[in-house]
């Protein structure tokens, strides 16, 4: 019998009684549950009605897509009658969680295996070997992630192990997400939310009636993009430029859709035709045959250019394809870590077709394979406040060889070659709370973004020349050469000449024999850099993860160790407040 069904021994019944409820129970719906417990507390109304029971929805989130599953969560259990506490894992504590009574985890897994930026400390906390005992939880947890990573939703995994081991019971299974997660998350809430109620209505007698559970209606989002027309291209590097950076405006005139600055735009792309081609050729396949995906039905052709991923091997999709497949070559590279990583990398699903062909290779089959073309996702680059209706981007486009062939990204040449000015790409926003400007006009800000990093400062000086905000701004920007790729520097140029860019430095690494990084500027201005954090600025850092964002974080810790004359362990506790105050922000990717 499931552990939700059951009457616990405190409850005022007899053991045959006890028994009687739990087979009534188990196969009743959750609005059956949830009409019986209205019935019952209106009985006892006369009485003074008993309390909501508590339910806590915590969250760590990297791009929002957590806290947006999390908002919604706690928003469906309040109209079931909980009183639901959304609980943002950057601003509480173990301890602080080891009260609640129900409890769902919904945890993004960032990079190779990492919590999100901001839910780092509660995961170090949690994890320790001295952490609070989670006794008498009951809990479920929903772990999202991108089976293209080796550690596939490993923060969900984590949570969910150490929560049992804590001693917490789990009441419903976790549920492991990939890109496409909407039907995954969809189950879990019904199973967490029905096995929840089964449990506390009984008990409390006192859930609210409410209308039927519905989500909250939105016009564009992720499930219904909206056709943003694409109103200018801009090369922003010069001629003779080893990059390729993009300025792209959109239009969102009749959209209804409003921005913060510090905000995402999700991208849904198309796969190139020769990537397409290539897959079709290799599979020696129909693309007019009709395939179904999730109950809808496309050509080949359709599927194969819209709708699924081609470029991103994985474990899982070689998993799948081998069963067809059926190598032992390709057995034995999946099996052995190392060799799995070698190659994937830089190979796509075409070159799998060709190296492992299937001797029965059919249409319905091969998408089956295959997971969902994924969004991607943009930092926005503008305010709505200085473009009315309108939206900013700032892309690297992605191209290289690898393998014999040449090779790109599949958003960034889809936003670069497949769409022209006048026609349409699929968008929808993604908040981000936690990449803000300060809620006081008048703090110092002070941002440090290399190469497409620059995107979010655009908008966040756009916006505070729109608010008319009097808090001094410094932009820290890095990139390779000052000639062909200082990205929008008339406009910094401006801002500088104007008085509100207060300060500006730029290291263009490739301009000397040495290269230079914005790490080397933050240190030749570590005695300013210090004076402002210690006059309340809030730090910004936006750009690749994988190198950059490491060394700031390091040249920041020597930074405030040196010009505060603290300890390094007394530094690490400095920057360590600045990240609980919100005045160290990251944007990495």
């Amino acid at each position: 019998m499931n552990s939700s069904n059951h009457i616990p021994e405190s409850a005022p019944f007899s053991p045959e009684e006890a028994r009687n409820l739990e087979a009534v129970f188990q196969d009743l719906k959750p609005e059956q549950v949830h009409w019986l417990a209205n019935f019952f507390g209106e009985q006892r109304s006369a009485a003074g009605s008993a309390k909501k029971p508590k339910l806590t929805v915590l969250y760590g989130s990297e791009s929002g897509n957590s806290e947006t599953l999390a908002s919604q969560t706690a928003k469906q259990a309040k109209q079931l009658g909980f009183k639901a506490d959304l609980v943002n894992m950057a601003d509480t504590t173990p301890e602080k969680v080891a009260t609640a009574e129900n409890l769902l985890v919904l945890v993004s897994t960032w990079g190779e295996g990492d919590p999100p930026e901001t839910a780092t400390d509660f995961h170090t906390a949690f994890m320790a070997e001295n952490a609070p005992s989670m006794n008498g939880i009951r809990f479920s947890v929903l772990g999202l992630g991108d089976t293209s990573y080796e550690h596939f939703c490993k923060m969900g995994k984590d949570f969910d192990t150490q929560l049992e081991k804590l001693g917490g019971e789990r009441i419903f299974a976790r549920a492991d997400c990939d890109v496409d997660f909407e039907d995954s998350y969809a189950a879990w809430l019904d199973g967490s939310l029905a096995a929840l109620v089964k449990i506390a209505a009984p008990v409390s007698g006192a859930l609210e009636s409410t209308a039927p559970v519905e989500a909250e209606p939105t016009q564009y989002s992720r499930k219904n993009p909206f056709p943003a027309e694409l109103k200018e291209r801009v090369l922003l590097n010069g001629q003779g430029s080893a990059k390729e950076t993009i300025h792209l405006e959109f239009n969102l005139e009749g959209s209804g859709l409003h921005y913060n600055v510090g905000d995402s735009l999700a991208v849904i792309p198309h796969n190139a035709e020769d990537v397409v081609e290539a897959v079709l050729e290799a599979s020696k396949l129909d693309p007019a045959e009709n395939i179904t995906l999730k109950d809808e039905s496309f050509t080949l052709l359709e599927a194969l250019t819209s709708q699924l991923d081609l470029t991103a091997l994985s474990k899982p999709v070689l998993n799948r394809y081998n069963e067809i497949a059926q190598s032992k070559d390709l057995d034995a590279i999946i099996n052995d870590k190392e060799a799995l990583l070698k190659f994937i990398e830089g190979r796509d699903l075409a070159d799998l077709l060709n190296t492992y062909p299937a001797a029965e290779l059919k249409a319905q089959t091969l998408v089956e394979c295959l997971r969902k073309l994924p969004p991607r996702l943009y930092s926005i680059a503008s305010s709505l406040k200085a473009h009315e209706e309108e939206v900013h981007l700032t892309v690297g486009v992605v191209r290289y060889d690898s393998h014999g062939r040449a090779r790109k990204g599949v958003c960034s040449t889809y936003l670069a070659d497949r769409i022209q000015p006048g026609e349409t790409a699929s968008v929808f926003l993604t908040p981000n709370k936690n990449f803000k400007l300060p809620e006081n006009p008048e703090t110092p800000i002070i941002m440090v973004g290399p190469g497409t990093g620059i995107a979010p400062f655009r908008a966040f000086i756009e916006e505070r020349a729109a608010s008319g905000a009097t808090g001094e701004n410094w932009l820290i920007f890095g990139d390779q050469h000052y000639q062909t790729d200082f990205l929008y520097q008339l406009e910094w140029q401006d801002y500088l000449k104007d008085g509100l860019l207060t300060k500006l430095d730029v290291a263009f690494s490739r301009d000397q024999p040495h290269k230079v990084y914005v790490q080397d500027r933050m240190r030749e201005n570590s005695k300013a850099l210090f004076e402002w954090l210690q006059k309340g600025a809030v730090f910004y850092v936006c750009g690749d993860a994988s190198r950059m964002a490491h060394d700031v974080d390091q040249a920041l810790h020597e930074i405030v160790a040196q010009e505060g004359e603290l300890s390094q362990e007394a530094a690490t506790e400095y920057v360590k407040a600045l990240k609980s105050e919100k005045r160290y922000l990251r944007d990495v990717y």
